[in-house]
């Protein structure tokens, strides 16, 4: 038995949502929220390195900043989103953290 379905530029038309639609929807949304996660992760470990004075543990705060950074950045190559420079810039991701990840 078959099912009928309703053209797709006629529900567009409508306004009637194909599940299709909705699904690209939903995913670009996990999307955004999952970016935004990363950015907040990122941020609290900046944080933490710019709060850490030196000495024991800084090496671990360090690593912390480093994988934030890396995770962010690796999330926003998937994306489409390249311009590293932009985030390094608005984060003020310092060079340390960046030559642990290897970027520039």
């Amino acid at each position: 038995m078959s099912s009928l379905r309703m053209p797709q530029s006629l529900a567009k038309r409508l306004g009637v949502e194909t599940g299709e639609a909705v699904l690209r929807y939903e995913l670009l949304e996990e999307q955004a929220v999952s970016l935004g996660r990363a950015g907040k992760k990122l941020e609290a470990a900046l944080s933490a390195l710019r709060a850490h004075e030196g000495g024991e543990g800084r090496a671990a705060v360090l690593k912390a900043a480093a994988e934030a950074a890396w995770g962010f950045f690796v999330q926003r190559e998937v994306l489409g989103l390249r311009d590293r420079a932009a985030i390094v810039a608005q984060y003020d991701i310092p060079r340390e953290v960046l030559a642990r990840i290897g970027a520039r």
